[in-house]
This record gives structure tokens, C-alpha cells and sequence, in this order.
């Protein structure tokens, strides 16, 4: 039997035997709401199911977040005895632990569909005919010994227009750790000051949205879901704009010891393109690892669907914590970015790769 088919049972066996306790102990089931999308046939809504302690919060970082701006001597102290008292709660406490196959009901637009999550938890369907208008929303989830949770999802309208996918990690923000330990930094360094922003990245793509009212900003990254929450706190702090992160799993699957972040990427951008069939795609990367590869596929076999290709080009110490660009190498049969076609345009921040794009995507410059 392969190593990762061991992995996977015996974390479903944890799983068995742990949930009993925990419910016996007075955790329960808590549904953990992430952004979804739609066009105006159908919407995606996604969440996970977790176990959580009494008076557990339903997501968020293990410590307080310390005020950006210098804090008094009172506040920072008061700051310091609520991560006290967060850290006396232990750590078991903000250990996501997944609720598999738990039913659940999902209502939005006048629309019910009732499901079971999947042995991670996780919940992740489609709804039809919801007739809602463009915009934001929420829908609703529900499910035995479960809160009722409101999951936001944005309906992007009908017709031609622009859309735009951005890589999260090295693209718009930097921990400057390598690329192997990021999961793991993520995991367990939730403050979102720890994090930094690539310069100018906020702007562009504020400029984009305001040159194409209406354009969705959509995150794909291969990171882990549960930091969902802290790269929220960031991104507002930081004037990104609002939208969904595509994010995924760690751990054992099917087919080996860890989800393929590659294949991730492929899969979401092919099912974006089905679900939204008529916007056509800012892409935004970095040179680091997978992008260059993902988006120059993508636009040499649907170029209809890819307005441009945007690549932050990393510093020579973020090359070395990305680890460089041997999957490139390891793939000869790929096509480079050239070939794909498309308009592409590099820098090494967002206010150089706004000066390199065309007006119609991020307006007259400034």
C-alpha cells in the first residue's frame, strides 16, 4: 500500500475517533465561510466545516494583531495580555479540524440545494438559476449542531469584459521565507503585519478596476485555506481590492503525499474560464516558480480568453526562497511566454508593470 494511502487513513481514522471527544467535550461543528463567484446562471459557494471550542472565534489569527501605527505604552500592553491569554488556550484551539461528510444546506437567491461536505470538510457546489443581480450577496449554510453562516459570493454580469487573476505569494506580497516553509508559516504566524506588500501591487489592480467597472479581482494562490482570514486582515490594510481567493488543501490525497500547487492553478483557471465564459483575463505573476508556465500555456491554447500576462520579476535573494525555476527546466516541452501570443510585460513592482500595460487596462498614466 503507498505511503500516501497510509497518510490518508490514518488521518481519517484520526478524525473518527477525535470528533466524539471533542463534541463530548463541548467543541461543535462550525462552518467557516470563504468568498465564491457566479455569473448569472450560476453561483459557486465555498466554506469549510470545522470543530471548534466553546467561545472559540469562527476564524482569525492566534494572537491580537498590534496596531499598525506606534501604540501607547497602554495599548501594547494590553495588546501583549490578550495574546497571553489567546496562547493560554493552547494551541489545539485554532487547529482546524475538519467535520468530513457532515450534511449541510446551502440557500441563496430563492435556491436551496442540500449536499454532504468532503472528507476534508470542505464545501464547494454550484447553484443555478439563482436570479440574482450583479454584485455582492450571501448565502446561507446550515447544517445539524451548526450555526447558520452567510458566505459571500460575487455575481459578475453577462457580456465582454475583463477580469483579473492574481498570484498571491511573491506577486502582491512577500514573507521573505522559502517557498517549502511558507505552509508551515502560514499555519502558525497569523499576524498579517508579518507579511509585506510589494509596492505599487494595490494600485494597479485598483487601476484596473477603476478603468473597467465592474472587472472581478480574483486570488489564486497554492496556499493553504485556513490562512483565508489572515490574508483578508492583510489585504484590507493594504487597499487591495475585494474578492475571491481560490486557494487549497494540504495533506494526503488520492494520488500522493500533496496536492500538486501546478495543477491547482491549471484546474482553477480552466474552470474560471468555463463558469465565466466571456471575460477575457489580466493575468498577474510572478517569475519565480509556476506562473510563466501556467499563463503562457493558457494563452497559447485559449488566447481569446487572455487579455495579458503580467509577470513581477522577483530579486535574486526571493528567487533563491521561491526556489528558483527548475520545474521550468524540468518541463522542456513547455512554451515560453513569447510563444504564447499573448501581451506580456514584466517589472519588478506594480508601479512598473502599470507603466508597461495599455490604457485600456489601467488607464491614462498618471
Amino acid at each position: 500500500m503507498p505511503l500516501s494511502d497510509l497518510a490518508r487513513r490514518g488521518e481519517e481514522h484520526f478524525h473518527r475517533h477525535v470528533i466524539p471527544r471533542l463534541r463530548r467535550a463541548g467543541w461543535r461543528p462550525r462552518a467557516v465561510a470563504y468568498d465564491g463567484y457566479g455569473s448569472a446562471s450560476m453561483v459557486r459557494v465555498i466554506a469549510r466545516v470545522v470543530m471548534r471550542p466553546p467561545g472559540a472565534p469562527a476564524e482569525g489569527p492566534l494572537f491580537q494583531h498590534i496596531p499598525e501605527d506606534l501604540p501607547s505604552i497602554t495599548q501594547l500592553r494590553e495588546a501583549a495580555m490578550a495574546s497571553l491569554l489567546d496562547a493560554q488556550r493552547g494551541w489545539r484551539s485554532f487547529i482546524d479540524i475538519p467535520v468530513p461528510f457532515i450534511p449541510f444546506t446551502v440557500k441563496v437567491g430563492g435556491r436551496k440545494l442540500s449536499a454532504q461536505a468532503d472528507r476534508g470538510g470542505y464545501i464547494d457546489v454550484v447553484i443555478r438559476n439563482h436570479n440574482l443581480k450583479p454584485g455582492w450577496h450571501e448565502a446561507t449554510i446550515t447544517g445539524p449542531a451548526m450555526d447558520t453562516i452567510k458566505a459571500p459570493v460575487l455575481i459578475i454580469p453577462d457580456g465582454p469584459q475583463l477580469g483579473v487573476v492574481c498570484d498571491i505569494d511573491d506577486t502582491v506580497m512577500v514573507t521573505h521565507m522559502p517557498r517549502a516553509l511558507v505552509a508551515s508559516w502560514n499555519a502558525f504566524v497569523k499576524q498579517s503585519f508579518a507579511r509585506q506588500a510589494v509596492p505599487g501591487m494595490a494600485a494597479l489592480l485598483n487601476r484596473v478596476q477603476k478603468t473597467n467597472p465592474g472587472a472581478p479581482v480574483i486570488y489564486l494562490s497554492t496556499g493553504a485555506w485556513n490562512v483565508v482570514p489572515t490574508l483578508r486582515n492583510f489585504f484590507e490594510r493594504h487597499n487591495f481590492p475585494h474578492g475571491p481567493m481560490l486557494m487549497t488543501d494540504w495533506g494526503p490525497t488520492n494520488t500522493g503525499w500533496f496536492r500538486s500547487g501546478l495543477e491547482h492553478k491549471r484546474t482553477q483557471l480552466r474552470r474560471l474560464m468555463i463558469d465565466l465564459p466571456e471575460v477575457k483575463w489580466l493575468l498577474i505573476g510572478d517569475d519565480g516558480q509556476f506562473d510563466r508556465i501556467i499563463y503562457g500555456d493558457l494563452a497559447h491554447d485559449h488566447g481569446d480568453k487572455v487579455e495579458a500576462i503580467a509577470i513581477r520579476k522577483l530579486t535574486s535573494s526571493e528567487h533563491v526562497f521561491a526556489g528558483g525555476n527548475h520545474l521550468a527546466l524540468a518541463e522542456p516541452q513547455v512554451r515560453s511566454l513569447k510563444q504564447s501570443g499573448a501581451l506580456v510585460v514584466s517589472g519588478r513592482d506594480g508601479f512598473t508593470l502599470a507603466r508597461k500595460l495599455p490604457a485600456s487596462l489601467v488607464g491614462p498614466q498618471p
